[in-house]
């Protein structure tokens, strides 16, 4: 029997502002989004994974500078949520365009539009659940997070490339597309919107006081407040998780191999020239918070153990497993003087929690590589 499709859609769409404009208005916005948690996602993965060829060249300042694109990266992604809904609720409509397929041009059109819409809802679903440590899903986060941030990029840049001649006439209220829809539209169009703003806006004010202090009274959605934590300061990972005890460190000794390795017990260290910094840490779910330390530079210890000016540093845990166990640092970081191996925190002495007896604080470094626990440094030339 041959088939033939019915004459007209299946679905007629009768509500109003399901048009170019609004869809527009909206995209422009969302589209901004994407693009600075694209560009400071990337900026992450490679502060986080750098390349070899790259290491040695990733500035140590502004020492600010991981706290700022990180809690972009996180609070964009958050904004791009009731915008992403919007978008979705203003175009579709045209899912039920009649016929669903007219040309193969239009099919590969409606394929690219499906690619965008399914990655760019795993990338902040997921993404979402990265900010509360929450994987309910067998891969592993961190690659394929990054994966389809590309393929999402990609399809964004081929809608709008599609879509650019209504998008161009209805891009501001005097474009010729704009002017020919209904007047009667407009009042409604811009309650919407301003309902869209405030959305974003509420979404953003309750979530983005994790990174901001003037704004931690106001978080109300984020997994973690920079107000509460031991020692002032929130943990990710704890002792306990890490497997690290107080009995496990009863003999502990920082040893440094180089051409002159040496050891050192927590008493000597402590006898060393000490330095303070006021140093954020920062998290790759979106927290972050300043704190004042004093330690020993890591350059200091790099030199005595025969290190030159250029030399690179190796740091291991003593946490029985885990990514981040082994974290490589790169020549900037090594030797800038504000990159501590930190003995206390606020003035006290570190707590388990936060990498007792030493850890490594260093300015413009994502929190997961402020290694705690340190039982080795290496020189690496």
């Amino acid at each position: 029997m041959r088939f033939t499709l019915p004459p007209g859609p299946p679905i007629t769409f009768r509500a109003r502002l399901h048009d170019a404009r609004t869809a527009t208005a909206i995209g422009r916005w969302l589209a901004l989004a994407f693009v600075v948690c694209f560009a400071t996602g990337v900026l992450s993965h490679f502060l986080q994974h750098p390349p070899g060829w790259l290491a040695d060249h990733l500035p140590s300042r502004p020492y600010w500078g991981y706290r700022l694109t990180q809690g972009l990266h996180v609070a964009s992604g958050i904004a791009a949520i009731p915008l992403l809904l919007a978008k979705l609720w203003a175009v579709y409509p045209r899912l039920f365009a009649w016929p669903p397929v007219r040309s193969v041009l239009h099919a590969l059109e409606r394929l690219s539009v499906a690619v965008l819409v399914a990655a760019a809802l795993f990338q902040l679903f997921t993404g979402l659940l990265n900010t509360f440590q929450w994987y309910p899903w067998p891969f592993n986060f961190v690659p394929v997070h990054y994966a389809v941030a590309w393929v999402v990029m990609g399809a964004l840049l081929l809608h709008v490339a599609v879509q650019w001649p209504r998008i161009r006439d209805h891009f501001t209220l005097d474009s010729p597309g704009t002017l020919s829809l209904p007047e009667a539209d407009g009042p409604n169009r811009r309650q919407l919107l301003v309902g869209v703003t405030a959305a974003v806006g509420a979404v953003t004010i309750t979530t983005v006081g994790q990174s901001v202090t003037a704004l931690g009274r106001l978080v109300l959605f984020a997994p973690r407040s920079p107000a509460y934590g031991v020692q002032g300061l929130p943990v990710n990972r704890t002792a306990a998780a890490a497997r690290v005890t107080e009995a496990s460190l009863a003999d502990w000794r920082l040893t440094v191999h180089g051409p002159r390795p040496f050891a050192l017990t927590l008493d000597e260290l402590n006898a060393l020239p000490q330095h303070e910094v006021t140093l954020p840490i920062a998290c790759v779910e979106g927290w972050s918070k300043s704190a004042h330390w004093t330690g020993v530079r890591v350059r200091d210890l790099l030199e005595r153990a025969g290190g030159g000016p250029g030399s690179r540093a190796r740091v291991v845990s003593l946490e029985a497993a885990g990514a981040y166990r082994v974290m490589d640092m790169g020549r900037l970081y090594a030797q800038d003087p504000l990159t501590l191996l930190a003995l206390r925190l606020n003035g006290e002495v570190l707590s388990l929690d936060h990498g007792y007896p030493a850890r490594i604080i260093a300015p413009n470094r994502p929190g997961v590589l402020q290694t705690k626990w340190v039982g080795r440094l290496e020189v690496v030339r």
